[in-house]
């Protein structure tokens, strides 16, 4: 299983951390958890870029990061029976809830859930804390990733 990432600086590119979701908090995790945010393809990847940043926080260089997940098995599918009815609203506590106690007990390496963005398609939130992230997450490649000026502009 193949996801994607994209990093804002070059040393970022190798930087597996989830130190920037600690930091901020996300979606799916409160500040001071770590989560890393993937999605299952390079453009929703740019996509989920795009929504969270204004033109000028954009560097003049982006870098696509390529992550192989080695066991699929150890990564939970988000049902969508239990998504909250407001799942899509921004700063939902209890998405932020559910992804905190999914962290937290590190049974998965991380979690597939739907993209708020393109809810047909799907990120994956993986668990940097996790004992065995480092056997089942690897990074494939990183390289520079070369937008369409006009997708910074919408």
């Amino acid at each position: 299983m193949f996801v994607y990432r994209i990093a804002k600086t070059r040393d970022r590119a190798t930087d597996l951390s989830g130190t920037g979701a600690f930091k901020a908090g996300g979606r799916w995790n409160s500040e001071g958890k770590f989560a890393l945010y993937t999605s299952e393809h390079q453009a929703l990847a740019l996509l989920e870029l795009l929504v969270h940043v204004d033109e000028s926080d954009l560097p003049p260089e982006l870098f696509i990061i390529t992550l192989e997940i080695l066991n699929p098995s150890l990564i939970l599918e988000i049902a969508d029976a239990d998504l909250p009815r407001d799942w899509r609203m921004p700063d939902n506590l209890n998405l932020k809830g559910m992804g905190d106690s999914l962290l937290a007990n590190r049974r998965y390496v991380g979690f597939r859930a739907r993209s708020a963005v393109i809810p047909q398609e799907y990120n994956v939130v993986l668990n940097p804390t996790h004992p065995q992230f480092n056997n089942v997450v690897k990074l494939v490649r990183t390289e520079e990733l070369d937008v369409d000026q006009r997708l910074l502009h919408i």
